[in-house]
């Protein structure tokens, strides 16, 4: 694993977002999780790979319909279940489908989770786990 950033997929018409990702979780031990990160696709198909802030790969998800693989180092996990991986990823639940809606500006649901989209089109997203507990914040900023 080298400092530099991996290739882009060559698929250059699928949606494509980069920049930094945040999330704090509440609770009696609290969690916190930065990365850089870099997203392409749909929520049905796509790749999902997180950076630490020199540029060496943390992680790399891909899914398509049925199946998921994160990607971690030289350990290749599958599982049919996208949501398991970002948690053994990241360390929390993510709402990766409502990501995808909230990158391109509009709202989507996702249980628990409420999102403020006011700064978008500055590249700001929050959003907010209130249920279940413990409560989480989720901060995107795109670099652009």
């Amino acid at each position: 694993m080298g400092c530099a950033l991996p290739p882009r997929p060559s698929n250059a018409e699928a949606p494509y977002w980069s920049g930094r990702i945040a999330l704090q979780v509440e609770g009696d031990t609290p969690q916190s999780f930065a990365a850089l990160f870099e997203l392409e696709g749909e929520e049905s198909q796509g790749q999902l790979t997180l950076l630490s802030p020199l540029g060496t790969t943390l992680g790399q998800l891909r899914w398509d319909a049925g199946t998921a693989t994160l990607q971690t180092g030289q350990q290749i996990q599958r599982s049919d279940s996208l949501d398991a991986l970002v948690v053994q990823l990241t360390g929390a639940a993510l709402p990766v489908k409502a990501i995808f809606h909230w990158l391109k500006g509009s709202q989507a649901e996702a249980a628990g989770w409420t999102s403020d989209l006011s700064a978008a089109h500055q590249g700001r997203i929050t959003a907010q786990r209130v249920l279940p507990e413990p409560k989480a914040t989720l901060r995107i900023s795109l670099s652009h």
